[in-house]
């Protein structure tokens, strides 16, 4: 038997949520789907981030992406939510102050 040096590698160890951080995202999750804004969800522990994105409808590109990235912590701050297209709609150091973009109050309708 020969020696594969592919099992004796390190594997990468992703980026995931915590469990505070987890409970916070589907409590918001939640709350969108009662208010009939959003339909479905999809979560991806990356090599250097973890992504938590909601949809409108399963088959649709999705209306926004909860980011995670350790490495712009002490930059920008680590979490990001990110609109359709790829726009940084807002950023900071905690997951709460990022998180109140979705607040009542930001979204108006326009007749």
């Amino acid at each position: 038997m020969a020696f594969d040096p592919s099992y004796a590698a390190p594997q990468p160890v992703g980026v995931f949520f915590e469990r505070r951080e987890l409970e916070r995202l589907l409590r918001l999750y939640g709350r969108m789907v009662a208010a009939g804004e959003w339909r479905d969800y999809g979560m991806d522990g990356l090599r250097d981030a973890a992504v938590f994105s909601v949809f409108r409808r399963t088959s649709e590109a999705p209306l926004y992406r909860i980011e995670k990235r350790p490495a712009l912590a002490r930059r920008q701050g680590a979490w990001a939510v990110v609109g359709q297209g790829g726009h940084v709609l807002r950023r900071g150091h905690d997951l709460d102050q990022v998180l109140r973009f979705f607040d009542k109050g930001r979204f108006s309708v326009v007749e």
